[in-house]
């Protein structure tokens, strides 16, 4: 089987990164919930939009060493891969921040992923040619179809709703956080967990 998954808040997940990154750049009160949405919202407040976006290209290029893998992903990963099954990572990112200095971000996504030992040379890794970031949304569905996928995880169910999105493609929605607990997306139903155990044993019966 050909599994395709992307990779941010589906594989890195930023549980509060944004806070600690915030706090490093003296934005933000120590007292502020942790989480990204009252990281944004508190600086919005404040007229401080560039700010924000400044400070996501700070996380996404510089201090990806503060991010994790979601629990249960690296071990669902090494049994997929030693059942036989090809693994690919496909992502939309820019290759710079759209504000403040010109990190390359995938660089910094691919060493986060060769760090944690998500992708490398062994039958239990995801081989370096088979990740691929690309600049927008419809680049990246198309790379899904054109590798020949069987099943896709995403946390976006835009993505998985795409045009182009290839029919036959089974839709697998990531949502941990109960964003769309009845996994229902302007009208439409998509297969929904909220654990990657979840997901593996859902992929792992076909």
């Amino acid at each position: 089987m050909r599994i395709g998954i992307d990779f941010d808040n589906t594989i890195a997940c930023y549980d509060g990164v944004f806070h600690a990154a915030a706090l490093e750049r003296q934005l933000i009160p120590v007292d502020l919930p942790s989480d990204k949405t009252s990281v944004r919202d508190h600086l919005r407040s404040l007229g401080m939009d560039a700010d924000f976006t400044e400070l996501q290209g700070y996380v996404y290029g510089n201090r990806m060493q503060l991010v994790n893998v979601f629990p249960g992903f690296a071990e669902t990963l090494q049994v997929l891969r030693a059942k036989g099954h090809d693994v690919f990572i496909v992502s939309h990112k820019t290759r710079t921040p759209f504000a403040g200095p010109a990190y390359d971000l995938h660089a910094a996504a691919r060493e986060f992923l060769s760090a944690r030992a998500i992708v490398g040379e062994s039958d239990v890794q995801i081989p370096a040619q088979n990740v691929f970031f690309e600049l927008t949304k419809e680049e990246k569905v198309a790379r899904i179809a054109a590798l020949g996928c069987d099943v896709f995880v995403d946390d976006l169910p835009e993505i998985l709703a795409m045009d182009g999105y290839p029919a036959a493609l089974r839709a697998i929605l990531f949502d941990p956080d109960d964003h769309y607990p009845d996994g229902v997306w302007r009208d439409r139903i998509f297969e929904r967990y909220r654990s990657w155990r979840e997901i593996g044993a859902a992929i792992d019966t076909v």
